[in-house]
């Protein structure tokens, strides 16, 4: 419950706290993990897929040793002081996809297409025929972009994970988010455009501003009607306040127009 370290197995209000817990993760990994798969798939169609691979080798090794080194570290703060730092974090972070979601639902910014990306990284790494042995440029992309994608992900993991002592809950959706993108890439073989990501962008950004809200709330000591199923309410505020906004910046840009 709010402010416990564990739960009792029958409490719904904890029952209800977990599936949010596993479907955020689950849902931002998902974006992460398609953003990040755009990236090595041009990287292996004009560099080769050994380039390709040993990027995404070495980025997986680099995030095993941040998650290990720096994970148990915020299990030795104070809950107290763990769920203000971390909820004012995800409430940054989760702004910041809000806003972009929200700019691009009302037609102030472009919406996010992976096929686009994808052509632009093929042009930029030099077209379309791959190189053999290990290119430089190469291995630096798809490194760097499974790094970034990546790092998103195991934020979420350890931040959602550590407030609540259920670091393998949140670790469970973001594995079955990289399984399914990793399964269906394979057999593709092509940029996922066809998942709704920004649709899902903008869920994500509901989510984390809710998670945010809710656990720095509980940091400086506030107490949520409800407990933990008193998320289900700030979630649904966030996400009425986006669609009032949403609809708010699409008559204005009419009217501008």
């Amino acid at each position: 419950m709010s402010g416990t370290l564990s739960c009792h197995p029958l409490c719904h209000d904890c029952d209800v706290s977990a599936s949010l817990l596993v479907l955020a993760a689950f849902a931002a990994s998902l974006v992460e993990m398609v953003e990040a798969l755009t990236i090595v798939l041009a990287v292996g169609v004009t560099k080769g897929w050994r380039t390709a691979l040993l990027g995404v080798a070495a980025a997986l090794a680099a995030l095993a040793i941040i998650i290990v080194g720096f994970g148990p570290l915020l299990s030795k703060l104070p809950i107290g002081v763990l769920r203000l730092i971390i909820g004012s974090l995800l409430l940054v972070f989760g702004l910041q996809w809000l806003r972009k979601a929200i700019l691009r639902a009302s037609g102030f910014k472009s919406l996010h297409d992976e096929d686009q990306i994808f052509a632009d990284e093929v042009a930029a790494l030099g077209g379309s025929t791959p190189s053999e042995g290990i290119d430089g440029q190469g291995f630096a992309v798809a490194f760097k972009g499974v790094l970034l994608e990546g790092l998103e992900v195991a934020f979420i993991v350890v931040t959602f994970g550590a407030t609540q002592h259920r670091v393998g809950l949140a670790a469970l959706g973001a594995l079955a988010a990289v399984l399914l993108v990793v399964i269906v890439g394979v057999v593709v073989h092509r940029p996922l455009a066809r998942v709704p990501e920004n649709s899902l962008k903008m869920i994500v950004g509901v989510m984390l501003t809710s998670f945010g809200i809710f656990w720095a709330g509980e940091g400086v000591g506030a107490r949520w009607p409800g407990s933990d199923a008193a998320l289900l309410g700030i979630i649904a505020a966030v996400a009425v306040s986006t669609a009032l906004t949403i609809a708010w910046l699409r008559t204005k840009q009419r009217v501008t127009a």
